[in-house]
């Protein structure tokens, strides 16, 4: 009973720090989000934040991966209305897109992520929007949909394109004029794996 006590505790401290750095991150930035202030504001130590995170980078990729994760899920509740697999395919790839507009998504996600945690595709959440994908991929050729492609492949490059036109979007001088830009470039790329172009 104790051990599940501590736990909760433990996963409570966690949710607090994250909560604190997203509102940071968002509003200055990751480089001017200062380690006192976002524990301050959760109402723990700095020793609070090493001993869950190990340090202000790995607090970063707790909250890119929170956010990620919750964009994966919206762009999926909207890929589910679409009136077809593959209209659901390409309203998954354009919502992620235009979540780019999004001030906290396109600050903490598109711009200080890939600064500081690396290559987006390599991050583990992205790893599970690839396999929702795939799966997808899969019974789209399965159905005559798409060409008779690599199913893996064809999943790194659909998810490649919406990922690097939500990085494009973000970084541009005027991302609202660019997001439209993006997503017809990135209906047309996907539109070449059709087995039958429209």
């Amino acid at each position: 009973m104790a051990g599940g006590r501590r736990a909760e505790k433990m996963e409570a401290t966690r949710a607090k720090l994250v909560a604190a750095a997203r509102k940071a991150f968002a509003e200055k930035g990751y480089a001017d989000a200062s380690m006192d202030d976002l524990t301050a504001a959760a109402g723990l130590t700095r020793g609070a934040l090493y001993h869950n995170f190990g340090d202000k980078r790995g607090l970063l990729a707790a909250v890119v991966h929170q956010i990620d994760a919750e964009m994966a899920a919206r762009a999926q509740a909207i890929a589910a209305r679409a009136d077809s697999l593959w209209e659901g395919l390409l309203a998954e790839g354009a919502a992620y897109i235009e979540m780019a507009l999004e001030p906290e998504v396109q600050r903490i996600v598109l711009l200080d992520g890939p600064a500081v945690l690396g290559d987006p595709a390599q991050w583990p959440s992205q790893n599970a929007c690839l396999e929702t994908t795939r799966h997808t991929v899969e019974k789209l050729i399965a159905a005559g949909v798409l060409k008779p492609l690599d199913p893996a492949a064809a999943a790194w490059l659909i998810n490649g394109a919406a990922l690097n036109a939500a990085l494009w979007t973000a970084a541009s001088p005027s991302p609202a004029q660019a997001l439209p830009k993006a997503i017809e470039a990135f209906r047309c790329l996907a539109q070449g794996l059709l087995a039958k172009p429209s």
